[in-house]
């Protein structure tokens, strides 16, 4: 019997036991590296072409159902109520995982509390989305790290809020730093999200993508159709956001290079942790009158976002 990904055995269960994971993570994790480097290159064609050949294989099929039965959410359905909770059901879900005739469901709408008082409204997809979701992060991880503005923290393989304080501390700590701080917060990012700038920008299957934003979302019998933004609660919505205000950092380094604003150095810096920042500067009027015009500007023709 091959020790790879295609097993053979007589019931569906065993079939799921005896996949070879360290196989499918070594097949996953060398497709990514040729899309990353692709990436770096700026082959787009060979990048679109990886992205296909990774979301059609075996092993990252495989991952992807394996991510999903084993996160935190995995007790917890979508509309349909379904789980997949026994080995057969998840070798059944690897056969599934299909473009031809994908349609998504909408998504289960709940509400949890937040510190302040509130609540948060968050969309549940259904097993299948979610791993479907799982499969096409796979593809696009890879060039969303590539791409990424590099004093971003939040939702991004080995970061952390820690990095994102320490790159704070670099930017002010020293006798030298900028004396003024302008802090962000972008009004319901999630939930603003332009559809038509990510289905026209983000570089992945556009027919995927735009399903899963117009997906709409179940509320107790009622139906609601999703006119823009992206659900917190899906996998793939963190990418999907990082890379809506990727380029803001390298737009301020454009506008604002080592050299002087006014005899003085601008010390303007950038440290981004999902949907909120810090843009440290010389003064409060550079800020104010010169930085913040751009960060408008920016959001505003990225994703149709306010601060």
């Amino acid at each position: 019997m091959s020790t790879h990904c295609r097993v053979s055995s007589a019931t569906h269960g065993s079939h799921w036991h005896l996949i070879n994971w360290r196989y499918c993570h070594r097949r996953v994790k060398k497709l990514q590296l040729r899309i990353a480097k692709a990436t770096q290159e700026q082959q787009w064609r060979k990048v679109k072409a990886l992205q296909r050949m990774l979301t059609r294989s075996f092993s990252a099929k495989a991952l992807a159902v394996k991510r999903v039965t084993e996160n935190t959410g995995r007790k917890t359905p979508g509309v349909d109520g379904e789980i997949w909770q026994h080995p057969e059901s998840k070798w059944s879900a690897i056969t599934r995982l299909k473009r031809s005739g994908y349609h998504p469901l909408p998504l289960r709408r709940i509400y949890i509390p937040k510190a302040n008082g509130k609540f948060r409204a968050l969309g549940i997809p259904t097993m299948l989305d979610r791993a479907m979701q799982a499969l096409y992060l796979m593809a696009l991880e890879p060039l969303s790290e590539i791409t990424a503005d590099h004093h971003s923290y939040g939702f991004r393989p080995m970061r952390s809020t820690a990095d994102a304080i320490e790159q704070v501390f670099n930017a002010c700590g020293k006798k030298a730093s900028a004396e003024w701080i302008l802090e962000g917060d972008i009004r319901g990012c999630f939930d603003n999200l332009s559809h038509e700038w990510l289905v026209s920008h983000i570089p992945m299957d556009r027919m995927v993508l735009r399903n899963w934003l117009k997906s709409g979302y179940c509320e107790g019998m009622s139906f609601y159709p999703t006119k823009g933004g992206t659900p917190q609660g899906g996998i793939i919505s963190p990418t999907l956001m990082n890379m809506a205000l990727d380029g803001l950092q390298s737009l301020l380094e454009r506008r604002f290079p080592s050299t002087t604003v006014q005899g003085r150095k601008a010390k303007i810096h950038l440290v981004r942790y999902a949907d909120d920042f810090v843009i440290t500067g010389a003064t409060a009027e550079l800020l104010r009158n010169d930085v913040m015009p751009i960060v408008i500007d920016f959001l505003g023709d990225a994703a149709n976002l306010l601060i």
